[in-house]
């Protein structure tokens, strides 16, 4: 048996708690990592895992143990990478999460223009508006605009985005243009929604950021979709600079309420927490860090 593979094995089935769910991430057969797992325990000589038929859990060993796998597993991920580093160029598979929007306009060119670069990197993109959970999906690299992240996320910050409020001439005509983020509750707002239904927006006066009652007769989770809505006279939408490029260009939309900015985004790469940086991983960082500002 190879202890290193048993181990990581191990630490993956401990953290998706399903031998299944790794089997299948891996394409193995599950009696295969069933096994592996069984023969480090007949190694070690304790239970790691408690089984049952709805549930696994890890014992008091087992978790001691996870803990010093995780260790050892990145300083031998760090040995490795250290070496290679010295003798070849970046070469893997990268698993993405890249927001919908922003990661088509934004981040498609420059992805195919590192491919291009780096013909030894696979790169393996979901698009997506969804929060992953980067240690159970398996993910290597997730791309995130927020205002502010959690506590726990290990990110690094890329570039900015703006916000802007916009409205189509034919709504503004027949609604009114509101003068200040107080009078947005007198409109038809198009609320993106992320994690529930959309109650206030945000906007600096007199620098200081403050909350406004909004009503949202439409609302989505795609910045698209709203920002076609304002188009078409449905209401105003507030959106960030990468969405409203083109409709401002074509003069579909016009920017309102200019003399109160809305928060900037971030845009940020989050790296699961429990591993360690491989080699391709960071030289993708540094790219994007490079060009995002650019965009």
């Amino acid at each position: 048996m190879d202890r290193l593979e048993a181990m990581k094995r191990f630490v993956r089935v401990a953290e998706l708690g399903s031998f299944a769910a790794v089997a299948q991430q891996l394409g193995l057969a599950r009696s295969i990592v069933t096994r592996q797992v069984a023969a480090l325990e007949a190694h070690l000589g304790v239970k790691l895992m408690a089984r049952s038929t709805r549930r696994l859990s890890l014992t008091s060993a087992g978790a001691a143990y996870l803990e010093k796998c995780r260790v050892i597993l990145n300083l031998v991920d760090a040995a490795e990478t250290d070496v290679a580093e010295e003798r070849m160029a970046p070469r893997g598979n990268i698993r993405m999460s890249l927001p919908l929007s922003f990661g088509l306009k934004r981040l498609a060119p420059l992805l195919l223009e590192f491919a291009q670069s780096y013909p030894e990197v696979g790169l393996d993109m979901d698009y997506t508006d969804r929060r992953v959970n980067l240690i159970e999906e398996g993910i290597d690299l997730s791309i995130r605009i927020t205002r502010k992240l959690d506590g726990s996320d290990l990110a690094r910050r890329l570039g900015s985005g703006r916000m802007q409020v916009v409205a189509a001439a034919d709504y503004l005509a027949r609604h009114g243009r509101p003068q200040h983020p107080s009078e947005l509750i007198h409109h038809q707002c198009l609320g993106y929604t992320s994690a529930g239904a959309v109650q206030s927006w945000q906007f600096m006066v007199a620098g200081k950021l403050e909350s406004f009652a909004v009503r949202s007769r439409f609302q989505a989770n795609n910045g698209e979709v709203l920002t076609e809505a304002a188009a078409q006279g449905l209401g105003i939408s507030l959106q960030p600079d990468f969405i409203l490029d083109g409709f401002l260009a074509a003069g579909r939309v016009e920017p309102i309420l200019t003399t109160f900015p809305a928060p900037e985004l971030g845009i940020y790469a989050i790296l699961p927490s429990n591993r360690h940086l491989p080699q391709r991983v960071r030289v993708l960082m540094d790219f994007l860090a490079a060009r995002v500002g650019e965009t």
